[in-house]
């Protein structure tokens, strides 16, 4: 079984007055169980707003602290789950369930080896 990491993306700001959060948290909620039954699930998180992060760097001898993102965008990580999977195609048919649910974008990379826990 290979992890894989499952990013949603989402745009700055709150949603839209139009979006049904409590149907989509319903719905994520049963994937999640979902997952959860076959096996495939580690872990899931939500992430606070990009304005709350804090970037952290070395620079020379000195570390440096920035708040705000790493990067400006009208897009930032929103939340992710980790799932194993036995390939790629597996991991895209929970990552297309994600998308259909939120309507957001959802990318599926590879753990660079084992998942820690």
């Amino acid at each position: 079984m290979t992890s894989y990491l499952l990013s949603v993306y989402q745009a700055d700001g709150a949603p839209p007055a139009d979006i049904d959060m409590d149907r989509i948290m319903r719905e994520l909620g049963a994937l999640q169980d979902r997952m959860k039954a076959e096996g495939a699930w580690v872990f899931t998180a939500g992430l606070h707003p990009a304005s709350t992060a804090t970037v952290v760097r070395a620079k020379g001898d000195e570390v440096l602290t920035t708040d705000g993102p790493f990067t400006e965008g009208k897009e930032h990580l929103g939340g992710f789950t980790v799932v194993e999977s036995p390939d790629l195609d597996a991991a895209l048919a929970w990552a297309s369930e994600m998308t259909r649910i939120t309507t957001l974008p959802v990318e599926v990379r590879p753990l660079a080896g084992d998942a820690v826990r």
